[in-house]
């Protein structure tokens, strides 16, 4: 079984930058797409970004999609999130997690990641 620890979250300006980490354990971390969501106060958890296992594909919803990029090192087992022009909008708990329920959902759906990591608080100031 896979287990999920982020670290990189903060506080920053708007327009500033931040690098998430997600280390994985577990031997089967090499052949599952990995994903990062967000929850926000008072609003359900969200789809931000996702990779193939492989790393050749990459997925991003339209509030993040030119400002974040997701990458993966799969020799060292982490998957990491550059956060760029950050907004205040994007002030959340950030959540790493593993697509080990393909069947379940598409590369979007919360339901298809059964894998998460404790979350990292990333805050935007004005």
């Amino acid at each position: 079984q896979v287990q999920l620890v982020e670290s990189g979250g903060g506080l920053v300006q708007a327009g500033g930058s931040l690098r998430l980490s997600c280390a994985a354990s577990g031997r089967t971390f090499n052949s599952l797409p990995m994903g990062w969501f967000r929850q926000a106060p008072g609003k359900e958890r969200e789809f931000a970004t996702a990779i193939s296992s492989g790393g050749s594909s990459t997925y991003y919803a339209d509030s993040v999609k030119g400002r974040f990029t997701i990458s993966r090192d799969n020799a060292k087992n982490t998957v990491y999130l550059q956060m760029d022009s950050l907004k205040p909008e994007d002030t959340a708990i950030y959540y790493c997690a593993a697509r080990t329920s393909p069947s379940v959902g598409g590369i979007f759906a919360r339901s298809a990641y059964g894998v998460w990591g404790q979350g990292t608080q990333v805050t935007v100031s004005s």
